[in-house]
């Protein structure tokens, strides 16, 4: 058995997913604007992850903006069946590559067909609100003009599944009285469980829980005791983090984003590591 599969499958909505997919934020430019440095280099990476198994690619029309989802089409097109692309709306980006709000009726049903095009889809499988109250962090702030939108949206047949992206559990809870949610996508990992309450409730209900910057984002993870766990397993600090995810609750989806085709190979192959209960015990500590 390959190493994605023995990561394990979810129930995305209608849809099985592999539990280890792909965010191609990181095949944009520098700061997510702008065309990647080798354009090549990015269609090889998705071309991978398709070859590999992966089933699961994150993506949004605002990484570029546009860039990423013309790659991917470039990439993979025409799509295999069982790959589920889940996309965010929400935002916008300035011309100086700033993260604005894009929540109106016009800005949202825009983005859907912006994504629709770019993707070269008829129909979007999950489509995440990305709340912006606070781009860098969930914020408070009603969730009920702009996900109304997208079930309306939902309801003509232009996406299947809707999903929230930097949120609150009181959102989630208000948004789950609007519409079905299928998944939640927020900041969390090893060293950075403000979520674990909520990750522990979805999985009752049912919902994915899909961190972003599972490998600490911009500023990589560092833990002695990371580095220690992975010199014993034979194995990087990444994949050692990667592969607590995994074990962390069984309605966690992971997208691992990159832009090399030998570290996607290197995230994919933690799903075959095995955590001993003494192992998740020192790697639980690291966020106390």
């Amino acid at each position: 058995m390959s190493s994605i599969n023995k990561s394990g499958t979810f129930e995305f909505g209608n849809r099985t997913v592999k539990r280890l997919g792909y965010g191609a934020m990181q095949l944009a430019g520098p700061g997510v604007f702008g065309p990647p440095k080798d354009h090549g280099a990015a269609v090889a990476v998705l071309r991978e992850a398709a070859a590999s198994g992966v089933n699961h690619i994150d993506t949004a029309d605002f990484y570029g903006p546009h860039v990423t989802n013309q790659i991917i089409r470039e990439a993979l097109s025409p799509y295999r069946n069982d790959l589920v692309i889940v996309t965010k709306v929400g935002a916008l980006r300035g011309e100086d590559g700033s993260w604005n709000r894009a929540f109106s009726r016009e800005e949202l049903t825009q983005a859907i067909h912006d994504n629709l095009r770019n993707l070269g889809l008829d129909v979007l499988d999950v489509v995440n609100l990305r709340v912006m109250f606070d781009v860098h962090h969930p914020a408070e702030g009603s969730l009920e003009a702009p996900l109304t939108v997208l079930a309306d949206l939902q309801r003509q047949g232009l996406v299947r599944q809707i999903g929230l992206s930097n949120v609150t559990p009181t959102q989630v809870a208000e948004g789950r009285r609007i519409c079905e949610i299928v998944c939640v996508q927020n900041y969390y990992n090893l060293a950075h469980r403000a979520d674990d309450a909520l990750v522990d409730d979805l999985a009752r209900q049912g919902i994915a829980y899909v961190p972003f910057f599972p490998l600490g984002g911009f500023t990589p993870l560092q833990s002695s005791t990371l580095s220690d766990v992975a010199g014993r397993l034979g194995a990087t600090p990444m994949q050692v983090a990667l592969a607590w995810l995994l074990r962390r609750a069984p309605n966690i989806l992971l997208i691992p984003g990159t832009s090399s085709v030998a570290h996607l190979r290197e995230n994919l192959a933690a799903g075959q590591l095995t955590l001993s209960p003494q192992t998740l015990g020192e790697l639980d500590a690291i966020a106390s």
